[in-house]
């Protein structure tokens, strides 16, 4: 296809057991394919990205309220292709919840309704959506390890779904206070963990220059590595905006990786295009670098179009 190779590689994630291609599948906002009202899109997109051999995909249940797990559940039936994806999503413990039910209350509900929308019985991960921090609050429903591992706590009610078969796998979003993702991933209850990692902020995997304002991620795939645990690369395009691309929708109003975050990575972005090799764009350099990182087993694009897959594929053929 195209003139590149059609099946990418698979690497093994963490201690899982699971092989799960380079490249996978987000179903986040920001690419508005999964959270938008376009079958049609949605199937293409899918099936160009089952021709490539990619075998994983990334939701939510936040993402669109639900609409991305009921879009890519009706898109996986329509494929027929249920079967041939890893399903990965999440539970987002807000404040509001977390004062009128209980933790596992939260998890159990948020769980069932991914499996009902999705349309299937089990998914191969569950991970926390929540960033992590010394104190909740810290960072926009943020919780802290205690919240995770104590009595009572999410990872015990992440524990029960998995022994009542319904997911097989744990996880982490690897947001939040590095000491305190140090705490979980330390527990050895959590087989993965997914952070962002890409060009413009790759603190994640390595430390920054003494003149860093931006968010550090504290090499946290360091710590992922020596405990075994399987890395995903997030925001591998910075939101859009190592691709040049206004702002989504998502981006005027999540509090999450706001507005004046893209506005700086969009300047950072354009300075850095300039120092680029010949023949090489910032898409290109953005797939190769997330996955050059020897502990990251899979970066996670939200592709819009099928040959957006294309492009991602391309870059990893042009890098051999």
């Amino acid at each position: 296809m195209r003139g590149f190779p059609t099946m990418i590689a698979r690497l093994p994630l963490g201690r899982t057991g699971l092989d799960v291609s380079v490249l996978s599948l987000g179903a986040g906002p920001i690419p508005e394919l999964m959270t938008a009202s376009d079958p049609h899109r949605q199937q293409q997109v899918l099936k160009r990205a089952l021709d490539h051999g990619i075998n994983w995909i990334d939701t939510a249940a936040t993402y669109g309220h639900g609409q991305s797990e009921k879009s890519l559940g009706d898109a996986l039936q329509a494929l027929d292709a249920v079967d041939a994806f890893h399903l990965a999503t999440k539970v987002r413990l807000m404040p509001e919840q977390l004062a009128e039910q209980s933790v596992r209350d939260i998890v159990r509900e948020s769980v069932h309704g991914s499996l009902l929308r999705l349309g299937v019985d089990r998914v191969s991960l569950l991970q926390l959506h929540n960033s992590v921090t010394n104190s909740r609050g810290d960072l926009p429903t943020s919780l802290t390890p205690e919240d995770v591992l104590g009595p009572a706590g999410i990872l015990e009610a992440m524990r029960e779904l998995r022994e009542d078969g319904l997911v097989d796998h744990l996880g982490l979003t690897g947001l939040g206070t590095p000491s305190a993702l140090r705490t979980l991933i330390a527990s050895d209850h959590f087989s993965t963990l997914q952070v962002p990692y890409h060009l413009l902020n790759p603190t994640a995997g390595s430390s920054p220059d003494d003149n860093w304002t931006e968010t550090d991620h504290g090499q946290i795939i360091d710590d992922c590595a020596a405990a075994d645990v399987g890395v995903f690369a997030i925001r591998v395009y910075a939101g859009g905006a190592l691709l040049g691309l206004p702002p989504a929708a998502h981006t005027h109003t999540t509090r999450f990786f706001p507005m004046d975050l893209y506005q700086r990575d969009s300047r950072r972005a354009a300075e850095l295009a300039t120092t680029l090799p010949p023949g090489q764009d910032l898409q290109q350099a953005a797939v190769r670098f997330a996955l050059d990182h020897p502990s990251v087993t899979s970066a996670i694009i939200g592709f819009s179009q099928p040959d957006h897959v294309d492009q991602a594929v391309s870059a990893l053929a042009d890098s051999d």
